[in-house]
């Protein structure tokens, strides 16, 4: 969906200016988005593969849930949103633990620019997994896989992508810490 986002600076700053997202991506501009990873009390991480349909990364395993911030919309309000649009479960502000804004920046070749700023968030699934819907048009599967996936990523095809190995190392950490604490 091309939906209207806020345009940032590259240091993650309000320009004032809005873009359609397909605008943004064609030219490059900064932009927000967020990142959820959706982890259980037993150590499992919650994958979603993405549809083959999607422009970058079509039949991935990858993050939880991942989405755009639509332009005036709240970072909570946007974590929330993607979360019950693309796999149907409801969270409150404080089922939301935020765990970082990376910077990142991709040049596809299909000619996506991604700059973009996430705002990473990690989340405790606490129904069944059963009980989660998809949203089709974004994704074609969810899956729990042991959480020690996230530090195996050199070693996988489809799952993750190995070259944000570091990244996905923070968020086992910090998921860790937060199990650690429970």
């Amino acid at each position: 969906m091309d939906e209207l986002i806020d345009i940032l600076t590259p240091e993650g700053k309000p320009t004032g200016k809005t873009a359609l997202k397909s605008e943004a991506h064609k030219n490059g501009w900064f932009h927000a988005t967020v990142h959820i990873w959706i982890f259980t009390s037993d150590k499992k991480i919650l994958l979603q593969k993405r549809a083959l349909t999607k422009k970058v990364f079509p039949g991935l395993w990858d993050i939880s849930v991942a989405g755009h911030i639509a332009a005036g919309e709240e970072i909570l309000t946007a974590a929330k949103r993607e979360v019950f649009e693309e796999i149907g479960l409801q969270l409150v502000d404080k089922d939301l633990i935020k765990i970082g804004t990376r910077i990142h920046q991709v040049s596809h070749a299909n000619g996506i620019q991604d700059n973009e700023h996430h705002h990473v968030f990690i989340a405790e699934l606490k129904v069944p997994l059963s009980t989660l819907t998809i949203q089709e048009e974004e994704v074609d599967a969810i899956q729990l896989f042991d959480l020690d996936i996230l530090k195996k990523t050199k070693n996988l095809e489809n799952i993750l992508l190995p070259r944000f190995h570091d990244y996905y190392c923070t968020v086992y950490d910090k998921i860790s810490d937060e199990l650690l604490l429970k």
